[in-house]
């Protein structure tokens, strides 16, 4: 038996294979992470925007209900209010969404340009973004090499820009996303001060709107890994000082004939 054969043999085995192991390698879970963080980043704007619409709704029509008790006056004013702040939202997200968008792709049209004019220069400053986080001059250099064979835009786009060319934000789907939260919020205060007793649909509607605020405030803390706590109690507070205010205001121009 050839002791110095088995020897290399067994090295070869145990040999790590290259770059297996790398900070370099793209890892399969990195797109998979991206993706979900992108998604929570929409369940968390769902939640903010059916939050406002709670709020918003629930001071309308609180604020009616303390300047008349028609039910159609109330009923009026709450769909009304609803329609005006889910468009207004959507509007409000499809020309925030929109001007990001645009800029970003002004971004990646000259990055785009830069890479066809300069391409070494390109890659050398892809190769310094890498050894700015700690990787050699070696290594940093493979990396920047091997990315931008496998796809140059994309990698100085995401590298150097933080933007993933293939996943630009629609703003049609931010504006209806929009403004659905802010219907489904809204029509907590708004039904429960339709079904309630006259007497009793101020008491039940402040409880049902603190309620779905503290449900709102929970959530968005756990989707931020916030402290729920302190999130609830402000989101309530809020919410019910909203409703104090805007009932006080309303019951003053009813008493007085407004």
């Amino acid at each position: 038996m050839n002791i110095g054969n088995v020897s290399g043999d067994e090295s070869s085995l145990h040999r790590p294979e290259p770059l297996a192991n790398d900070a370099s390698v793209p890892h399969p879970a990195d797109t998979q992470n991206a993706a979900i963080a992108s998604r929570l980043n929409w369940l968390r704007a769902g939640v903010l925007g059916a939050n406002d619409g709670i709020v918003s709704l629930a001071g309308l029509v609180v604020g009616v209900a303390g300047a008349s008790a028609a039910q159609s006056t109330i009923l009026t004013a709450g769909v009304a209010g609803l329609v005006a702040g889910a468009v207004s939202m959507a509007l409000g997200e499809y020309v925030s969404v929109s001007s990001q968008r645009d800029t970003e792709a002004a971004l990646l049209a000259q990055e785009r340009r830069e890479l066809a004019e300069t391409p070494e220069l390109e890659l050398a400053e892809l190769a310094g973004i890498y050894r700015a986080k700690g990787l050699t001059e070696e290594t940093a250099r493979k990396v920047a090499e091997e990315l931008t064979d496998h796809g140059a835009f994309r990698a100085h786009a995401e590298a150097e820009l933080g933007i993933n060319p293939g996943a630009l934000t629609n703003p049609w789907n931010a504006a209806i996303s929009s403004a659905i939260s802010f219907s489904i919020g809204a029509a907590f205060p708004l039904v429960a001060i339709l079904v309630s007793p006259i007497s009793l649909r101020v008491p039940i509607t402040f409880l049902v709107v603190l309620l779905a605020l503290a449900l709102t405030g929970d959530v968005s803390a756990r989707l931020g890994s916030a402290g729920r706590g302190r999130a609830v109690v402000r989101v309530v507070l809020g919410g019910a000082l909203a409703m104090l205010v805007t009932y006080g205001i309303g019951h003053l121009l009813g008493a007085a004939g407004v």
